[in-house]
């Protein structure tokens, strides 16, 4: 692999653009930031600089347009990275333009969240298709480190290992590699648990399902509140992909909910729409930010003293326990508390580690689950899924996926001996419950 010093980013206009240009540019790349107008492409630098707070940094990037600057960029660059929308005409569009400018050697990568690398290989010529993979960074890419990296069958085998040291060495990222699958591995996982979520909120309402499966169970963010810091049209892309393109054990999960459809379909895209918001509202009363809740029933937003959730007694003794480091003393609680919100935080929490581990294995999206655990610790900040099943116990964890008609996965069934099956070295566990 040749040595990558001069990086073009396409997209450069968009927080994933600019957010990978940061961590070249800290990688200690020349960076050049391209996007439809030059004005467009300086912000995303400005952005970039303003990630980093570092001039040195913004010494090592340059703007352009794709009009004026793309062809000479491209010519000159040793990795061209892909921002640009999640749309597939439109990379395809601009691959066939890159796959004529650059040179034999140099890297293509796409930083997609879960679009078919092998599609987008098609729309370059035999040398494009061979140094051409799939570099998902996760949002912002300059706080998350976890990284997919995504091979098609014609990406050149021994590109493979280099560009993986590279992303973890120089540029500190913590790496998965995926099969070329629907939504990856991250994805996949994560969005089934979102998706999921959201279904049941239809039922239950939102403030309460967030508070029910919230941090304490080893996450950073409220669910609900996770898809509206994504974006709701993001999270639609997402699992419309997997629902349309996979037939598993979970397959009714990433169903889109009818509310969710509305609410996008009126321009409530979460964060990104400000005011009128997502799950939640922020609305100014008094001078102060107040946040309103969504009733998916009635498609209202209630304020604070309509959306009260009473605290649950289980919930509020496991994040005492989570908070003095009594990681197992908690999640036995959990196990053993009974009320039907335990029994709700179960089915769901129970089945993300059914599902995640059951996407390890011949013939799936990753290979190992260490594959699994890095992306969804360092990728989503969620707490991985062995890192649960250590806490909670083998066997408890197998009884308690049967209970609730999961499929128990194979790399538990067959699990031998009585050492933790997390193997992440230098990792303390408590930063996943630390939320």
């Amino acid at each position: 692999m040749r040595d990558i010093e001069k990086v073009v980013v396409l997209g450069a206009n968009g927080t994933m653009g600019a957010g990978s240009a940061e961590v070249f540019a800290a990688g200690g790349c020349q960076v050049t930031l391209l996007a439809r107008s030059a004005d467009k492409a300086q912000a995303g630098l400005e952005a970039a600089q303003g990630m980093a707070k570092s001039s040195t940094i913004g010494s090592l990037m340059k703007s352009g347009s794709y009009d004026a600057d793309l062809e000479e960029a491209v010519a000159g660059a040793d990795l061209i990275f892909e921002a640009l929308a999640e749309d597939m005409a439109i990379k395809k569009e601009f691959f066939a333009r890159v796959t004529k400018a650059r040179q034999p050697d140099s890297i293509v990568a796409t930083v997609s969240s879960g679009l078919s690398i092998t599609e987008m290989a098609a729309a370059g010529d035999a040398s494009f298709a061979k140094h051409f993979l799939g570099i998902h960074l996760f949002n912002p890419p300059n706080v998350i480190v976890g990284t997919e990296v995504i091979p098609h069958a014609g990406t050149d085998a021994a590109l493979l290992e280099p560009v993986v040291s590279m992303l973890e060495k120089r540029f500190g990222r913590v790496v998965t590699v995926c099969r070329d699958l629907p939504a990856f591995a991250g994805n996949r996982v994560g969005f089934k648990v979102l998706n999921e979520v959201a279904q049941l909120a239809a039922e239950h309402g939102v403030a309460y399902i967030d508070y029910i499966v919230g941090p304490y169970t080893g996450r950073a963010m409220p669910p609900l509140a996770t898809v509206d810091l994504v974006g709701l049209d993001v999270h639609k892309a997402i699992v419309d992909n997997v629902y349309e393109n996979t037939k598993d054990e979970a397959h009714a999960n990433f169903a889109l909910p009818g509310y969710v459809q509305k609410l996008i379909d009126n321009g409530h895209l979460g964060n990104k729409t400000g005011a009128v918001g997502g799950f939640y509202r922020r609305v100014k009363e008094n001078g102060k930010n107040v946040r309103y809740v969504l009733d998916p029933k009635s498609g209202e937003y209630l304020p604070p003293d309509r959306a009260v959730v009473e605290p649950v007694p289980f919930i509020e003794e496991i994040s005492k326990l989570h908070r003095v480091g009594r990681y197992r003393e908690a999640m036995k609680l959990f196990v053993e508390a009974k009320c039907a919100e335990a029994d709700l935080a179960r089915k769901v929490i129970f089945g993300y580690v059914s599902y995640a581990l059951n996407r390890v294995g011949e013939g799936e999206v990753v290979r190992e689950p260490r594959d699994v655990d890095r992306i969804m610790g360092f990728g989503f900040n969620w707490a991985p899924p062995t890192v649960l099943v250590d806490v909670i116990g083998r066997s408890e964890t197998i009884a308690q996926i049967e209970k609730y008609g999961l499929q128990v996965p194979q790399v538990l069934a067959r699990a031998s001996g009585d050492g933790p099956l997390f193997r992440e070295p230098n990792v303390n566990i408590g930063r996943f419950f630390s939320a």
